[in-house]
């Protein structure tokens, strides 16, 4: 019989690993490694391990609650950028996004809360956001990134 925290531990693991959509999802990964565990235990450890279900795509996972509000800042700058993206230009230590009228604000709050340690900042106009990056070596990968979540 496998501990409380080993169990945790594993499940854990497995949010970080592969989307998991269920309990009995995660029940049937659980046992697949010999751990046979109840719903009733999943559900207490989803519960003591403050997981929460995130949207994505089509479907809702659950995450862990220190990426939970990442993935959401990520599937949040995705819907924007589709909707309000013109262009994404690297400028030496800056990335220059240029929006429809009015979509810069929102889109610079999206940029802020990614999270990327490359990122010192943004600001925003009416339709530009100015991303500064920590060095002109990152600003085209940080370009190519953020182009690739529209």
């Amino acid at each position: 019989m496998t501990d409380k925290r080993t169990r945790q531990a594993l499940i854990r693991d497995l949010i970080r690993r592969q989307p998991i959509e269920t309990q009995d999802q995660l029940s049937e990964l659980l046992a697949a490694m010999g751990i046979p565990v109840t719903q009733a235990t999943v559900s207490r450890d989803i519960k003591e391990l403050g997981l929460v279900k995130v949207p994505h795509g089509n479907s809702h996972y659950y995450a862990l609650p220190e990426e939970a509000g990442l993935m959401q800042a990520r599937d949040r700058l995705r819907r924007l950028l589709g909707e309000v993206l013109v262009s994404v230009t690297p400028a030496e230590n800056l990335v220059v996004i240029k929006t429809v009228t009015a979509g810069a604000e929102v889109v610079s709050e999206a940029v802020d809360g990614l999270g990327w340690p490359e990122i010192v900042g943004t600001l925003a106009g009416e339709n530009t956001v100015l991303v500064v990056v920590r060095s002109r070596e990152e600003a085209p990968e940080v370009a190519r990134r953020l182009e690739g979540l529209a």
